[in-house]
């Protein structure tokens, strides 16, 4: 089992950017994939990106690719999210989650442990 405490989000004007961190401990916490997911105001919870835990790979949903980036540091076990020309529609709550080894596609079942969120709002 892993805690995650995320923190990082803020207000920003559109095109700026963020970097959100995601902080693991616990067991082994390098061996786990982590998944970031968002939630708007009055939708769902969806994946945004993930990280692998076995080789770091990487996989990203089409609205994001080409301007979030995901990467982890196993010496103090944080996960990053880079985030760059942001828009509105990225504004909600971001949260990073776990699961075992390898990322398993953007349903939540799979993450078991999952951090309280930081607020990212874009706006002018």
């Amino acid at each position: 089992q892993l805690q995650l405490v995320e923190s990082g989000g803020g207000l920003v004007q559109p095109g700026g950017s963020l970097k959100l961190s995601c902080k693991a401990s616990g067991v082994t916490p390098q061996y786990y994939a982590i998944g970031w997911f968002r939630q708007a105001p009055g939708k769902e919870r969806e994946g945004v990106s993930c990280i692998s835990g076995t080789d770091g790979s990487t996989y990203y949903i089409d609205s994001v690719k080409g301007r979030f980036t995901t990467s982890r540091n196993n010496f103090n076990n944080t996960i990053y999210l880079q985030m760059n020309n942001l828009k509105p529609e990225d504004t909600g709550v971001y949260y990073c989650a776990s699961t075992k080894l390898i990322c398993r596609g953007w349903g939540l079942d799979p993450y078991t442990d999952w951090g309280q969120g930081t607020l990212v709002t874009v706006s002018s």
